[in-house]
């Protein structure tokens, strides 16, 4: 009987910094936490399956929601698994940038037809490729 009041407690603590940690997580921490400046601009990406033994599937049309130098926002019609890598390749003319690795951290529905997905790339890119773009003020979060 005392070692299941033992893991209760346990449990009850656990629970409990859990909660708090989750209470931290406001939209004014996550944004102290980002290391660069998004950029709101739409702009059709193809993304790939990113290891090779998965390249014969089939690549998903999307586009961009907003681009920072650590990675991006898309939105599609087919949900991305949440910590598989993909290639993103980006269609040129405003954004001018090489086919990037990434990985997807998140994939929201937001409605029936449409799924928002957050990656991080694993190599910064330069912004200074990107034309006319204006500095998003984190209405996202």
């Amino acid at each position: 009987m005392g070692a299941e009041r033992n893991q209760e407690s346990g449990f009850d603590d656990w629970a409990q910094t859990l909660l708090s940690e989750l209470e931290q997580q406001t939209p004014e921490a996550i944004r102290k936490l980002r290391t660069s400046e998004r950029h709101e601009i739409s702009v059709p990406v193809l993304i790939k399956p990113g290891n090779a033994s998965d390249s014969h599937k089939l690549a998903v049309n999307a586009v961009t929601g907003d681009v920072s130098s650590g990675g991006c926002q898309v939105m599609s019609e087919i949900p991305l698994n949440v910590g598989d890598v993909y290639k993103l390749d980006f269609e040129k003319g405003e954004l001018d940038l090489p086919t990037v690795y990434a990985r997807c951290l998140r994939c929201r529905l937001v409605r029936e037809d449409a799924f928002e997905c957050g990656f991080v790339f694993f190599n910064q890119i330069k912004l200074d490729e990107v034309k006319s773009v204006d500095p998003i003020t984190d209405s996202l979060l």
